[in-house]
């Protein structure tokens, strides 16, 4: 089987925007472009679409005027609206009749926009995974109420402490320890640490290992929507409570009641949203927009953040009732550079996933590319890790093992790419000028010695130097060739 990288639709009339968006998608997907919705609708009718992300401005229509078309006659494509400029109505008048998945403000962050197109993707996925059970399915209630709490089972398993991969003993298992303790507990959780560690994960697993695990468990990425967009997802409304409102709308608060609700990237949050956040946490209690009474909730809130809230509250950006509020306990989640132990069963078990979706041997990693990924430094941390493996896996043929050969640059020189990182990568070099030129030199060498598969005439020419001029330095680095064998190990924690 071959493997296909998942397709997006980009549609925007500014060319340098459809630029910018397809060099930062391509790496991860599939990516078609238009200037108009007219070419956009011609790509949909002949090309197999997952995700589409249009811009709300452009010349002849909006892009909500195009996305509630794209929805009537494409309804299984996921519709991302991308803007700078739309208006609380216009984006409202999206979610209720475009039914756009994810409203995503200019200037977007790469890292963000990639994270949510790959779980649009998902949702695409999961969606006609449920038609074609709904289609084979045609059974009475009661087969249907069993095959739901046949999936929760799944989940509980899934999302077992004891199924997080880890290494016994390791950083992460006391981390696991005290999550499965508190999980019992009723109280608020936060959980913090850097963007790609897991937080949502672990979100999971304290909800179902909870009491509450046979309840609903919702998210919502508090960073990925303005104030009033994200209060009335939260909170609900009533018809006609403003311009847009054409129906009642039930918020997360109360679809989720007697179940938890994870809210990622709390620390983004404005302070006039967090009065309105302090009050649920306190009375247990919501007042959706129009009503005049407000209404009971039973929610069990955990909140995810990669700033550090306490800097938060002292520099008065963050309500210190609020921060007392969420932190019943605090679950700091280590970067996976603290934890590299870890890598080689994350990597096996991201590998092994591959294998049994695309129906490969598992064949595992030669001792070279092991070796580079144990070296890296992990910036993007878990998510980076899983996107490396993936990559790795399309290039390389069916039954072989993983090679060192098709990590990207920045995994084979182990060091970050952005130039800041760079830069406190270099100063972090120990000795004099001599010494710390020296070291990087030898990066650079084993870098290309790696990608070009210890071709070493390709090498030297790319280098500039002679065959007999990289031999000597091979010589004085104690660079050798180690092509190694698969590293199998099918445990995977």
């Amino acid at each position: 089987m071959i493997l296909e990288k998942p397709s997006v639709l980009v549609v925007d009339d500014d060319e340098k925007s459809v630029a910018t968006l397809k060099r930062t998608l391509r790496k991860d997907f599939k990516v078609y472009t238009a200037l108009s919705a007219e070419e956009a609708e011609e790509i949909l009718r002949f090309e197999y679409i997952q995700v589409l992300v249009c811009d709300h401005r452009m010349p002849k229509e909006t892009g909500v005027s195009f996305l509630i078309r794209v929805k009537e006659q494409w309804p299984d494509v996921i519709r991302v609206l991308l803007s700078g400029y739309s208006s609380l109505e216009d984006t409202i008048r999206g979610v209720n009749e475009a039914g756009i998945y994810q409203y995503i403000e200019k200037p977007w962050q790469p890292e963000q926009l990639i994270h949510t197109l790959m779980n649009a993707v998902e949702l695409f996925e999961l969606q006609r995974e449920n038609r074609l059970l709904s289609v084979e399915l045609k059974v009475a209630p009661s087969a249907l109420e069993k095959e739901v709490k046949q999936k929760k089972e799944q989940l509980k398993k899934t999302y077992d402490c004891d199924e997080i991969v880890r290494t016994p003993d390791g950083l992460l298992d006391k981390v696991i320890q005290r999550v499965c303790q508190i999980s019992s507990f009723d109280f608020p959780v936060l959980i913090a640490g850097e963007s790609g560690t897991g937080k949502e994960l672990f979100a999971r697993a304290i909800h179902y290992n909870s009491a509450r695990s046979d309840g609903p468990f919702l998210a919502e990425n508090c960073g990925a929507l303005p104030d009033q967009l994200l209060e009335s997802e939260l909170f609900g409304y009533k018809k006609g409570a403003f311009t847009g409102a054409y129906m009642d709308h039930v918020g997360l608060l109360e679809q989720v009641s007697g179940g938890t609700l994870f809210l990622d990237e709390i620390g983004e949050i404005s302070q006039s949203f967090q009065v309105k956040l302090l009050r649920v946490l306190q009375e247990g209690e919501i007042r959706p927009l129009g009503h005049s009474k407000p209404r009971k909730v039973d929610v069990r809130i955990v909140a995810a953040t990669n700033r550090n809230l306490e800097e938060e509250v002292k520099a008065g950006r963050f309500r210190e009732d609020l921060f007392y509020r969420l932190v019943g306990y605090v679950v700091q989640l280590p970067s996976l550079h603290e934890r590299t132990e870890d890598i080689p069963l994350l990597a096996n078990a991201f590998l092994k996933h591959l294998c049994e979706q695309y129906a490969r041997p598992f064949s595992g990693f030669t001792d070279e590319m092991m070796q580079c990924l144990m070296d890296y430094r992990w910036p993007g941390n878990i998510r980076e890790l899983q996107n490396e493996i993936g990559r790795s896996f399309m290039m390389t043929p069916q039954g072989e093992p993983l090679r060192a050969e098709f990590c990207s640059s920045r995994v084979l020189r182990a060091a970050p790419e952005d130039m800041e990182m760079e830069l406190e990568w270099v100063s972090g070099v120990n000795g004099s000028l001599k010494e710390k030129v020296a070291q990087i030199e030898e990066q650079i060498i084993r870098e290309a010695l790696i990608r070009l598969r210890w071709n070493k005439t390709k090498v030297a020419e790319e280098l500039g130097l002679s065959r007999v001029g990289l031999r000597q330095k091979m010589e004085r680095f104690s660079i050798t060739e180690n092509l190694g064998s698969g590293v199998n190990s099918e445990k995977v924690g």
